[in-house]
């Protein structure tokens, strides 16, 4: 009998695992990712000036239109008549292949480069670099030695842009795989146990992917390129650190109990509630995405919410199926056995840091609060807000041939401020001309009672005299109806300042979120402000830590207007993870050991799978890397330093010191010490059959 329902739980088990398994199959293949095409308005602040603009261009005849700009140029010497007849005939076939339609060739003042503007038709972002492609092709063809030929322009920027992320994703996915699979192999040290975790979240990360892209579909709310290769990250991440929880639990009822299935419900029971809060505060944080002034990203804190819930359903639901199929021997060659001690009860380097902890906490506090200040304080002199050429870690033809045209002629021709009215057009240009810090002004557009003006500005893109050339002109326009100002420059400008609005808004609520999250789940008072404090401070180390890596050694002057604000959401929501996997077990063994105990056998119990955690989900961030983005690479490099500072000093030693030297206060007002004993779970007896 015993051995028919022994042979009736593995089958249901197996049943629940392989249907989860079938159904994601069904839902990845069949119902796929949603498709969307990008918007100029995706990445402006809603609401803004030059979201204004580029809303009010689309109904412009030659809305899908952009321009490239052909930079013709010899370095340091004057174009010979050689060069000019060459760049004659290139002008020409340039002009044939626009029907005929005149391209004007602009010379420098210094005679050593000419410029022609080359309007670039297409219906969508691929069909725009495969144009400037294209023309890439033909301007660089057959030049005579020495004269080079390089394309920028907003098209061009665009299709550099776009090449960044091709295949990117994929490449993210894998590496990301490559990882934990390797960290799993290590931290299990099993050649079969990585298999199980490692392919349900493969399949987790997938379904997330369909799942989170059909939700902003059916919300309207946008998504872009990257937004799908966070989600990944973000999915192996918190899905790995809650597989880890569980498996280790798992591992230490198989120590108290024969049956594998009585280990697994126990360990499952125990296991949920962290993984649920935990998951459920990283829901709740990224979901104030949705309150940021930038479409996309709120698309990437609803997609993080569902991509983050799917991988607590595929832990709690699937994973347990899956172990329970498989007997002990998946653990091999470290196989537990009953009668071993737990990790709480072992003698493992964890409860000895715990037991050193224990011993003096107010040196430990003092000790890792200095350090801590200290790293924070590197971040003093932090600057924000980064110019089109510095959004780039590998610098693509556009950027270089703009660098190269800013010496030949007025810095902003290859990509000027744009004017988007439905005013009497010359009454427009005629301010626009008048405007300080405008060097030239021209009607590019025109149809259905839209006028666009191109006005040159003078200074380096990107600096102070720019933007404020920009201001000038918002205000010298601000008097005419429906006139807006939009285009690269513009565009910063307004994204510096609802940056700093959604920073204002957006980490404030969060911080209150993770309070009441974690007041609710302790149902205390003082644990929770001490550790939102804990988590608050490992944040700002970390970005002093970050930006003292970032200028000396990657040679970034300024950090991304987005940066901040993206690394706080992730690091917090994350960093209570390991706050809520250390205190609530914590909380159950000083239910019968007090808290000074109960918080040494906490973290013995929990060190190592915070760290293994930590460690893995470091790794993991820090390979945003792989796209060549400055501000995913600066997200990338700030978590990963916060989640190193949080797994290894703050989780490790601040907190349970902060515990201790608070004692049963830190659970008030409700009492822990020595209130409701553990009752001694019973022992089963061995079962031979099936019990391996």
């Amino acid at each position: 009998m015993r051995l028919t329902s022994r042979l009736t739980a593995r089958w249901w088990a197996g049943a629940i695992a392989l249907l989860a398994l079938l159904l994601s199959g069904l839902v990845i293949g069949v119902v796929g990712q949603a498709e969307r095409s990008p918007s100029a308005t995706d990445s402006l602040p809603i609401g803004s000036d030059s979201s204004a603009a580029a809303a009010l261009r689309e109904r412009l005849p030659q809305q899908d239109e952009s321009s490239a700009v052909v930079l013709f140029s010899r370095d340091g010497t004057a174009l010979s008549d050689a060069d000019r007849t060459a760049i004659g005939t290139k002008v020409q076939s340039l002009t044939n292949a626009q029907g005929g339609k005149r391209l004007p060739v602009v010379p420098s003042a210094d005679g050593t480069a000419q410029l022609v503007v080359v309007p670039v038709a297409a219906a969508d972002a691929t069909r725009a670099a495969e144009v400037v492609r294209d023309l890439r092709d033909v301007v660089k063809a057959g030049l005579p030695s020495g004269l080079t030929a390089q394309v920028t322009g907003p098209a061009a920027v665009e299709a550099d842009l776009a090449a960044v992320f091709e295949g990117a994703n994929v490449r993210l996915l894998i590496t990301t795989a490559s990882i934990v699979a390797l960290l799993l192999v290590i931290t299990y040290r099993s050649p079969v146990l990585w298999l199980i975790p490692l392919t349900i979240i493969g399949v987790a990360d997938r379904l997330a992917a369909v799942l989170a892209t059909q939700v902003l579909h059916a919300t309207g709310v946008v998504w872009d390129e990257s937004t799908i290769g966070i989600l990944s990250v973000l999915v192996f991440g918190a899905g790995t650190d809650y597989a880890l929880l569980l498996i280790s639990r798992y591992r230490d009822e198989l120590r108290r109990h024969e049956d594998r299935r009585e280990a697994m419900a126990l360990a499952l029971r125990r296991t949920a509630e962290a993984v649920l809060s935990s998951a459920t505060t990283v829901v709740v944080a990224v979901l104030t995405l949705l309150l940021s002034a930038f479409p996309g990203t709120r698309g990437l804190g609803l997609a993080s919410a569902v991509g983050v819930a799917t991988a607590a359903g595929f832990v709690l639901i699937v994973l347990p199926a899956a172990l329970v199929v498989f007997g002990r021997w998946v653990f091999w060659p470290k196989v537990p056995h009953v009668g071993e001690a737990s990790l709480a009860d072992a003698r493992t380097p964890w409860r000895r840091i715990g037991e050193a902890v224990a011993a003096r906490p107010m040196r430990v506090i003092a000790a890792t609060l200095v350090g801590l200040g200290i790293a924070a304080a590197l971040g003093t002199g932090i600057s924000t807000g980064l110019s089109t050429a510095e959004q780039f870690l590998d610098k693509p033809e556009a950027i270089s041939a703009a660098e190269r045209l800013a010496q030949s002629f007025p810095a902003g021709s290859a990509d000027p401020a744009v004017v988007v009215t439905t005013a009497e057009a010359q009454g427009v240009l005629d301010r626009v001309s008048g405007s300080t810090g405008v060097t030239s002004a021209r009607v590019t557009a025109q149809g259905n009672g839209v006028t666009q003006i191109d006005a040159v500005l003078a200074g380096a893109p990107g600096s102070d005299e720019v933007r404020s050339s920009v201001s000038a002109l918002r205000d010298h326009l601000s008097g005419l109806p429906d006139t807006h100002v939009g285009g690269t420059e513009a565009a910063a400008l307004d994204t510096a300042s609802a940056s700093r609005h959604d920073r204002s808004v957006i980490l404030p609520l969060i911080l209150g979120l993770v309070l009441v999250a974690l007041v609710l789940l302790l149902r205390s008072l003082v644990a929770p402000v001490v550790l939102v404090a804990t988590v608050l401070l490992t944040y700002v180390a970390s970005l002093g830590l970050s930006w003292l890596v970032f200028t000396q050694w990657l040679g970034f002057a300024r950090l991304d207007d987005s940066a901040p604000l993206l690394s706080f959401v992730f690091l917090v929501a994350l960093g209570v993870d390991y706050n809520i996997f250390l205190v609530t077990r914590a909380r159950e063994e000083a239910q019968g050991h007090g808290t000074r105990s109960g918080m040494v056998r906490g973290l013995a119990a929990t060190g190592g799978v915070i760290t293994s955690a930590g460690v893995l989900l470091a790794a993991v961030f820090a390979v945003l890397g792989v796209l060549p983005l400055v501000v995913l690479a600066q997200v990338g490099v700030i978590i990963c330093i916060g989640v190193l500072l949080d797994t290894l000093v703050v989780r490790t030693l601040l907190v349970p010191a902060l515990a201790i030297g608070l004692g049963d206060a830190f659970w008030w007002p409700r009492r822990r010490s020595g209130a409701e004993p553990l009752r001694p779970e019973p022992v089963s007896a061995p079962v031979k059959a099936g019990g391996r």
